[in-house]
């Protein structure tokens, strides 16, 4: 719950950053010089790209809870088995052998959106955050029936 707050709290400063970068941006277009024009211009464009940004980040969260919410309701999240230090950061091997399972599990089913939703988490339990979020995109359009890109 708390991580929620915080993503909404940033969310909506983002939201007034772009409101106050937009202004900006039409002030330097009323001014009507060529240079204000183009640097307004400019300037409106970065509100439109972290909109989409934001837009991309909140639709990719909201699916991937779905996705996780529906494979909770059949039983089949990943358990926790994973060794911890102290001061309750995950052990790298324990991480390395959990991923080493999940990654097998995954290629006897490569097409089973549940084997790469549980392939996407232990990618992030091992830190490897870029390819936990491309295992979670491929678990996402396996699941709504899009087409896969094998790149990925």
């Amino acid at each position: 719950m708390r991580a929620k707050i915080v993503y909404f709290a940033l969310a909506a400063v983002l939201v007034v950053y772009f409101v106050l970068v937009g202004s900006r941006g039409v002030m330097l277009i009323q001014q009507g010089t060529a240079i204000t024009v183009t640097f307004g211009a400019a300037v409106l464009v970065l509100p439109f790209i972290g909109a989409w940004f934001l837009y991309q980040t909140t639709k990719f969260a909201r699916d991937a809870n779905r996705l996780a919410r529906e494979l909770e309701a059949e039983g089949g999240l990943p358990v926790d088995e994973l060794v911890r230090t102290p001061s309750g950061r995950i052990d790298r091997d324990s991480a390395d052998e959990v991923f080493a399972r999940r990654q097998a599990e995954t290629e006897d089913a490569p097409g089973d959106w549940r084997t790469w939703f549980r392939l996407a988490v232990a990618y992030h339990d091992a830190r490897d955050t870029p390819r936990a979020r491309k295992a979670m995109q491929r678990a996402i359009a396996l699941h709504d029936g899009r087409p896969v890109r094998t790149d990925a």
